[in-house]
């Protein structure tokens, strides 16, 4: 018999390791899963090979529930030739080196969904959820049959109940305290309400019927409990997770966010052209307000100047995500992390 998601959390701990692109990968899903929690992999640019290769190997390391998270593209314009050379033209005027080269990239622009999602239909990972938008009809029929729940990220009342109308099973509430992308439908994000964390569980609690999942700034266990408190079922934790010892990114990357704390978070969409949050640093602040490729055309361009950063560990020019409160993390393995939010959450609840 199939669990649905209220079911699942009724034997596990209400905590999902978020779905971060370049971070997750399966020795942090694993210790996540295995710790009692739900670990949760990225897949958002993933080739199907690697796909394949890393729910092959934490199934060899864990059983126990985990979630899959895709990216929804939308076809878009491609942009003029003008529009590349001024978008490119900014990046080569940035203080970094004169080294970088910069091109204008050829289809595809993005993964097929479709193709990465085969994997999926193999090993049936418990949790299937999407970013940016709402996965086709067929996707989510095929997902239920195969026993699979499915979630998607909501940002404001209206993509919520869109959510909701779709027959998924369970949303995802994105505050503005978050790190990483925005989970807005618009990739303009024009629109965005920017509701707080709190503020938006409280408002789709109010006026969804499917369960909430609540994501944005929560570090310790009484932010868990305040969120469970005002009727999410579970919590989603990125930012907690990212100086695991699991985590897929270099001690570099580790000790520059550790060793950042004087400095605030800021969003950006200079890096792929979509807003998302992370330690302010020279790249977004030279790129504010200056003009960008529509995502993910920007994401393509920048590549290079991102990679040449991190292999020079220069941490002005890294997408360093990470959500408002990342000054409370701790370095820690995944299990004595989740050990110690269980713990937090009862003395909080004794007080």
């Amino acid at each position: 018999m199939n669990k649905s998601i209220v079911d699942l959390f009724k034997s596990i701990t209400p905590i999902i390791q978020a779905p971060m692109a370049g971070v997750t990968n399966p020795k942090l899903v694993a210790a996540v899963s295995n710790s009692g929690a739900m670990g949760s992999f990225g897949f958002a640019y993933s080739t199907v090979e690697k796909i394949y290769s890393d729910l092959k190997e934490v199934r060899n390391l864990t059983k126990q529930p985990i979630n899959t998270n895709f990216f929804i593209f939308k076809e878009l314009q491609t942009p003029t030739e003008s529009d590349y050379k001024q978008a490119i033209e900014i990046l080569q005027s940035l203080p970094i080196t004169n080294s970088i080269e910069y091109s204008i990239p050829s289809p595809p622009f993005f993964p097929e969904l479709e193709e990465q999602l085969e994997p999926i239909w193999e090993y049936k990972p418990e949790l299937l959820t999407f970013h940016f938008g709402i996965p086709p009809k067929h996707v989510i029929k095929k997902a239920h049959l195969l026993g699979m729940q499915v979630g998607v990220t909501a940002t404001c009342l209206d993509e919520a109940q869109a959510i909701e109308n779709s027959g998924v099973d369970f949303i995802v509430a994105q505050g503005i305290e978050a790190g990483g992308h925005r989970g807005t439908f618009d990739a303009t994000g024009e629109n965005d309400t920017k509701l707080s964390t709190i503020d938006l569980l409280k408002s789709l609690t109010s006026h969804c019927r499917i369960p909430i999942i609540s994501a944005g700034g929560i570090m310790e266990g009484k932010d868990i409990n305040n969120a469970l408190n005002n009727g999410a079922l579970a919590v989603q934790m990125g930012t907690a997770f990212l100086c695991c010892d699991e985590a897929g990114k270099s001690s570099l990357y580790r000790d520059a966010i550790r060793a950042q704390k004087e400095r605030d978070t800021a969003y950006t969409n200079g890096f792929s052209g979509r807003w998302a949050q992370g330690i302010k640093n020279e790249f977004i602040k030279l790129m504010d307000k200056q003009f960008v490729l529509p995502f993910p055309f920007q994401n393509l361009i920048t590549g290079s100047l991102r990679s040449f950063a991190e292999t020079n560990n220069d941490i002005e020019y890294q997408s360093l995500w990470a959500g408002q409160e990342y000054k409370k993390i701790r370095v820690l393995p995944a299990n004595k992390l989740i050990a110690e939010l269980i713990k937090q959450m009862k003395n909080a609840n004794t007080v």
